[in-house]
């Protein structure tokens, strides 16, 4: 019996032991991320969110951690001036601003960048430091669905219906148009916070651009995101993502990782935004904007009035996307390991209503348009509408009267009575 109890107080000791060491390895790799990802700032801001901003000197900025852009030199703005038809039925002024919590707090100086500060507590929230800032690895399968005209008229083309990739664990409802070299795409997207249910679940209204195979695209995304294991809260806040594999094994969110050149000391990736919309009440609108310089094949991110927030360099970066888009998406997503099965997660998408609420109850997207190599902003010849679960989200393409362009109003609740 005394040996018994001898061995069980060993292997009790010896695993405290190992837990302690392991503890100590993992925060030291925990510190030897922080010190990669966290740049030596200028000036830091606290903000009222809780949030610390770091102003980083614009060369300093984690795009250059990438051994391809050592020595790149930054492109300060767009070399490309853009001819816009009116897209709009409502008139311009009547948009209510939205801003960054951030901002009343401070502002960066010129020459810096701002940059989220990550924290220790962020780190531990991630399922692994190295998976840190990345989406979750995400098998692609594929999956079809119809493309129709503007005005919902099947149109007269051979090719009636497009490959779409179907991601394991993410349920979409999106506006598509494809088959054209598209350098650009633009929206304005309504902003709410919508519920998201478990820590490690997360939701976006965005707009993506992509190019190349199926199960092995290229994607440059941006729009807004709650998403509480990135941030640590659920506040809506502005995000940008790209990927050259489909999310398997590159890509990240906002300044996680090298990508994506920042040369704005505006506007902070990863930064929450206020305010959102409220049901029957006021409605804010997130104006987004993707482009291709035709002169650098940098891809530009724009926010707002056409500010120029950075780029991702794609001679450096992407492949496919070096060129043009094939495919551009807009709409929303939800990334749970509870879509499509039984019971299915109670996270929302856009505004949490279905888009037969239209404005006011279900999120939209207005004024959508796309980029050719006439570098004219216009609406898409052709597009289509593609939920991945009808019942639990839904994508709306709806004109409002005649002569106007449609508005796209997209989401839900995820679980309901249709929705088990």
């Amino acid at each position: 019996m005394a040996n018994f109890i001898f061995r069980v107080l060993l292997t009790l000791v010896l695993s405290y032991l190992c837990n302690r060491v392991n503890g100590k390895a993992n925060f030291k790799e925990i510190d030897e991320k922080l010190k990669q990802l966290n740049k030596p700032a200028v000036k830091t801001i606290q903000s009222e969110d809780g949030d610390i901003i770091d102003c980083v000197d614009i060369y300093k900025q984690p795009a250059f951690d990438l051994h391809a852009l050592k020595n790149h030199i930054i492109q300060m703005k767009p070399s490309f001036d853009l001819k816009e038809e009116r897209l709009s039925s409502k008139n311009e002024s009547t948009k209510l601003a939205i801003f960054q919590t951030w901002q009343r707090s401070g502002s960066c100086p010129e020459g810096t960048v701002p940059i989220r500060r990550i924290r220790r507590e962020d780190l531990l929230r991630a399922k692994s430091v190295q998976q840190f800032g990345r989406k979750p690895h995400e098998a692609v399968l594929k999956s079809n669905t119809t493309v129709e005209h503007k005005d919902g008229r099947l149109p007269s083309i051979n090719t009636t219906a497009l490959a779409m990739p179907v991601i394991v664990n993410r349920s979409a409802a999106t506006l598509v148009t494809v088959g054209y070299n598209y350098i650009g795409a633009k929206a304005d997207i309504n902003v709410w916070t919508p519920n998201v249910e478990a820590q490690d679940e997360y939701t976006t209204a965005q707009i993506w651009l992509k190019a190349g195979p199926g199960d092995n695209f290229e994607s440059i995304e941006s729009g807004w995101t709650v998403n509480p294991q990135l941030y640590g809260d659920k506040r809506t806040r502005l995000f940008a993502h790209w990927t050259k594999d489909s999310y398997k094994t590159t890509g990240c969110f906002d300044m996680t990782c090298s990508g994506f050149v920042q040369t704005s000391s505006q506007y902070l990736l990863g930064g929450s935004i206020e305010p959102v919309s409220t049901e029957f009440g006021q409605q804010y609108d997130l104006t987004v904007g993707i482009y291709m310089d035709p002169n650098t094949a940098n891809w530009w991110l724009k926010i707002g009035k056409d500010i120029p927030v950075g780029y991702w360099p794609a001679s450096t970066l992407l492949f496919y996307l070096n060129h043009s888009s094939t495919l551009v998406e807009w709409g929303g997503q939800v990334y749970s390991s509870n879509v499509k099965k039984k019971p299915h997660t109670k996270t929302g998408m856009g505004s949490g209503q279905f888009a037969s609420g239209l404005r006011g109850n279900a999120c939209y997207m207005d004024n959508i348009a796309i980029v050719d190599f006439s570098m004219q902003l216009k609406y898409p010849q052709w597009v289509g509408t593609w939920a991945d679960e009808q019942y639990c989200y839904t994508a709306l393409n709806y004109q409002e009267g005649y002569g106007t362009l449609p508005i796209f109003y997209f989401g839900g609740p995820g679980q309901n009575y249709n929705c088990p």
